[in-house]
This record gives structure tokens, C-alpha cells and sequence, in this order.
């Protein structure tokens, strides 16, 4: 198959990391009436069956050696403890409020299939399709068998488990993962959520290729929830895990469908490139489902979406930093002059580039009453680099035409005023300018550099004329929408008039024209 570019990250398509449970008032009663009496007894019933469990697991593997546990498990500790860890499961999510479970289409067997694709991934509740795939193998993060309970099935279902924060673990899960699906029938069948976290389901993100990576046939696995009201989910931001929670053991009752689709065996070129071989079949369940296939991810805790190698934030800090300082009086004039000082700092670079919170509303002249927390936006140390807030801040707020952004930008990273940059000062440049840090400008150094060095004059070039990164300095380095003026927080109409290229609104404040050139 050939490979297709995902959508990319913008406006058009919908946000998935957000998610609101929306009631009527006639709802909200019913859901406090019906959640008092519900809520309780079914939270109770699953953690009865939850705890009945927890010895039953432990024993499957109790007395076993290492070496023992490392094989999958045979015999009569099979045929004896899985069916009844099976209908404890089951029973849990009858308890919860999940009474039946639609089934389309046929899962394939082990030999067919070794792996299970299941998207889109939308809360915890989706493991009910364990139950349906026969408590099939799964991947989770290593620091979940520290849980109760959880730990002990992880342990029982002989998860492959993997620490995100230890590269070691990943390439060691990674060796697991395929050895296991290539063991023609070895070890049990597995699934897997190839998108990695939850989202809203109103489109699949960018799958990751862990279930690829063998390049053998896979089945895509659909989970819908046909219900009037959409309370299963939880994301990033909006509705939490316990709200979902409550919200659902509120209904009388919630439907779940799940659709098994045909096997899909790869072409050659995709077991050579699991990425490719990720892509397509996030197409094809993206076009089964009826919702866009995106290139978002989750990247460091946050929305993300790649272009050309770069990381680009679905929630601008910038834009957040900008919206905030409006909505608390600050005017295009204020915003101006604390971009001034902080020009200034950056350039004479005395005091260094690094800024904490209360130093950084010092800058923006922020009243104690005022309570912004502008660094948090940007990091999640008590510390960010001021580059990147005024590089970013002043990209959006127009203040600056692009050429002279650029200039700005190449001078301050620039450290040793060589007039070339080297990958890692384009790595620090680009994630000032985008307000997030960057992982793989390669791409764009390799296309912007000539003869070994990369230039500002061909960065410019570079930014402002090749289609992928034309778009995104015309998408995400541009300011609010042309037209609209944010004086104080408020939107205003096209109604001004031009003066020396910028455009002045009734109140006074500027909306800054901005130009390659």
C-alpha cells in the first residue's frame, strides 16, 4: 500500500484530548437521584469481585520460578483459574452497569491474528473487550503492578510491561513484544490500544507502531458506545476518570458494541516499516468508524501534532499566555512593553535566561490579585527559558514581522555569533518560537542547510517557501485570526483604520499586520 500523509493538526479537524460530559437540567436531577443510589452499590459489587480476584490471580503464578513465569502458563492452572478470572471480569463490568455487549463480526484465532488492534482507546471501561477476546495478553506500564489488585492481573495475564521513563525498558518491551507475536502460536494472543491514551473518539490519533513492529497480520478491533448520552469517556482535559465513572453507573444501563473487522496482512513494504504499517491501519478503523485518521499524539503529557518533524502544541502556550493576559486587562499596549523588557533581558543576557514565576509576572507588571501562572504553560519545572516566552508570545501577538521574528530568534541562539547555527541551537530555536521543546528538527536542518552550515538568511528561505514549513509559519506562527483585534479580552470587528501598516480598533489597540518581508 502507499503511504498517505494523516491529516494534519488543524483547526478542521476535531480536538480529541477534550471531552465534556453535557447534561440537560433534567438530566443532572435524574443523575443525582438515580447516581446516589446507583453509584454506591455498583462501585461496591465491582470492588467485591475486584477483591475475589486479587488471591485468585496471585495463585495462578504462585510457586512458580522465574524461568517458569517467563513461559506461557499450561495446564491445570489454565484450565482452573482463567474461566473464573474470566467471569470475575465479566461480573465486574455487569456490576458497573454493562449487562450486554454487542458483537459484530468474528475474532480471528491465534494463528490468524496474533495481535488485537482495538481503537479508538476513550477510558478504563474499554478492558471490558478483555472479556470478549478472552482475556487476550496486554502491554501496560510497569508502574501499574504496584497497584491493588490491577498488579496482581497484570501478573496473571503475563503482561508485557514497560517503564516510559527507562529507555532500557522500552527496548527490552519492545524484544518482548516481538518475540511474542512471532512465536507462531506460542504464547497467547495480544491486544493492544496502538494510540497510547484516551481520547474523545471523535478522531483516532496517530498510532504508535508497538503492535507493528513484527509485521505480522493484525486485527482491527472497533469499540463503540451507542448510547443517547456520552458519559464513557475521559481525555486530557474536561470530564475525569471518577466523573466518567459516576455518570455512567448513574444509567440504568450502557451499551457497548465491539466489531471485529477481517485480518489484515501486511505487504511487504509495511513489514519493513512499521510506521507505514501503523498509518494504514489507522486509515482503514478511521474510515470503518466514519471519524478523521490525525497525526496528533500525546507527547510529554501534552496534545501534540507532528509536521515535518516538528512537534507542534494543539493548545498554543502562547496563544493561552495572550488570551489570559487579555482576559485580565492587559491591553495589545502592556503586552507590547513587557515584550520590550523582555527583549531586552534576553539580549544583554546578564541575568541569564532563566525565569521563574514570579519574576516572569514581574516582567508582564502582573498584580498580586492577578494570580497567572504564565510559567506553568511552559513548563512543568519552576523555572522557563524567557526566550521561548518572548520568541512565542511575540510570534502570535503579530508584533513582529516574520523576518525580523527570525532575526531576533537566529541572534539570541546564535551563542557564538558564528552566523550558523548548529542542529541543537535549531532544536532550541524552533522550540522557542513554538513554545514547546523540540525532539527532531533534523528534517529541517538537513532542508535548510547548504554545505555544512545552516544560515539565517536560508532558514528564512527555508520557512517561507517550502510547502510543509510554509504552512506552518502561515498556521501556527501567525496571529489571531485576520480581522479580530483582542483589546482587554474582548474581540472586536474589522472597523479600524490602517496606520503604518497596523491597524488601530476604536479602543485604541493594536492589531499588528504581519509580513514575510
Amino acid at each position: 500500500m502507499e503511504k498517505h500523509d494523516c491529516h494534519s493538526a488543524t483547526h478542521e479537524y476535531p480536538h480529541p484530548f477534550i471531552h465534556e460530559v453535557k447534561l440537560t437540567r433534567a438530566q443532572r436531577i435524574r443523575g443525582v437521584i438515580l447516581g446516589s443510589i446507583l453509584f454506591p452499590l455498583r462501585v461496591t459489587l465491582a470492588a467485591i469481585f475486584f477483591l475475589i480476584m486479587w488471591p485468585l490471580a496471585r495463585l495462578r503464578l504462585a510457586g512458580l520460578s522465574e524461568e517458569e513465569r517467563s513461559r506461557p502458563v499450561k495446564g491445570w492452572r489454565c484450565w482452573l483459574y482463567h474461566p473464573i478470572v474470566l467471569g470475575l471480569s465479566r461480573a465486574v463490568f455487569f456490576s458497573l452497569g454493562f449487562p450486554w455487549v454487542k458483537v459484530k463480526g468474528r475474532r480471528a484465532d491465534l494463528k490468524e491474528a496474533p495481535v488485537l488492534v482495538v481503537a479508538p482507546h476513550s477510558s478504563f471501561l474499554d478492558m471490558l473487550v478483555l472479556c470478549e477476546t478472552q482475556l487476550a495478553t496486554v502491554v501496560s506500564r510497569s508502574e501499574n503492578t504496584s497497584l491493588p489488585v490491577i498488579g496482581a492481573l497484570l501478573e496473571f495475564n503475563q503482561s508485557v510491561l514497560v517503564s516510559r521513563k527507562d529507555p532500557e525498558s522500552r527496548k527490552k518491551a519492545v524484544t518482548q513484544l516481538t518475540e511474542r507475536l512471532t512465536s507462531d502460536g506460542y504464547w497467547p494472543q495480544m491486544l493492544m490500544f496502538p494510540e497510547g491514551t484516551t481520547t474523545n473518539g471523535s478522531a483516532l490519533i496517530k498510532f504508535k507502531p508497538g503492535a507493528f513492529l513484527a509485521g505480522v497480520p493484525v486485527q482491527p478491533v472497533l469499540l463503540r458506545y451507542p448510547n443517547k448520552l456520552d458519559t464513557v469517556r475521559w481525555s486530557y482535559k474536561g470530564t475525569t476518570w471518577i466523573e466518567a465513572l459516576w455518570h455512567t453507573t448513574s444509567q440504568f444501563y450502557t451499551n457497548m458494541t465491539i466489531e471485529f473487522l477481517p485480518v489484515y496482512t501486511p505487504s511487504q513494504e509495511e513489514k519493513k516499516d512499521p510506521n507505514l504499517y501503523a498509518d494504514n491501519i489507522q486509515k482503514l478503523m478511521a474510515k470503518a468508524l466514519g471519524i478523521p485518521a490525525t497525526d496528533y499524539v500525546m507527547e510529554g503529557g501534552v496534545p501534540v501534532s507532528k509536521l515535518g518533524g516538528l512537534t507542534l502544541p494543539l493548545e498554543s502556550p502562547a496563544r493561552e499566555t495572550l488570551s489570559l493576559l487579555h482576559k485580565h486587562g492587559l491591553g495589545a499596549q502592556e503586552v507590547g512593553a513587557a515584550l520590550e523588557r523582555m527583549s531586552d533581558r534576553c539580549k544583554t543576557g546578564a541575568q541569564g535566561t532563566k525565569v521563574g514565576a514570579e519574576e516572569l509576572a514581574s516582567i508582564f507588571e502582573l498584580k498580586d490579585e492577578q494570580n497567572i501562572d504564565i510559567c506553568g504553560l511552559y513548563s512543568k519545572n519552576e523555572a522557563v527559558d524567557l526566550r521561548q516566552v518572548y520568541l512565542s508570545v511575540a510570534a502570535v501577538s503579530g508584533s513582529l514581522s516574520f523576518r525580523s521574528l527570525l532575526h531576533t530568534a537566529f541572534t539570541l541562539f546564535d551563542r557564538d555569533g558564528k552566523g550558523s547555527l548548529s542542529a541543537e541551537e535549531l532544536s532550541d530555536l524552533m522550540g522557542a518560537l513554538l513554545g514547546i521543546h523540540q525532539n527532531n528538527t533534523s528534517q529541517l536542518y538537513t532542508q535548510a542547510s547548504s554545505q555544512g552550515q545552516l544560515t539565517e538568511e536560508h532558514l528564512l528561505q527555508t520557512l517561507t517557501t517550502h510547502p510543509t514549513y510554509q504552512r506552518l509559519v502561515n498556521e501556527y506562527l501567525q496571529p489571531e485570526e485576520a480581522g479580530s483585534h483582542l483589546a482587554n479580552g474582548k474581540v472586536g470587528n474589522n472597523n479600524g483604520h490602517m496606520h503604518n501598516g497596523n491597524v488601530h480598533n476604536g479602543n485604541g489597540s493594536v492589531h499588528y499586520n504581519k509580513k514575510f518581508e
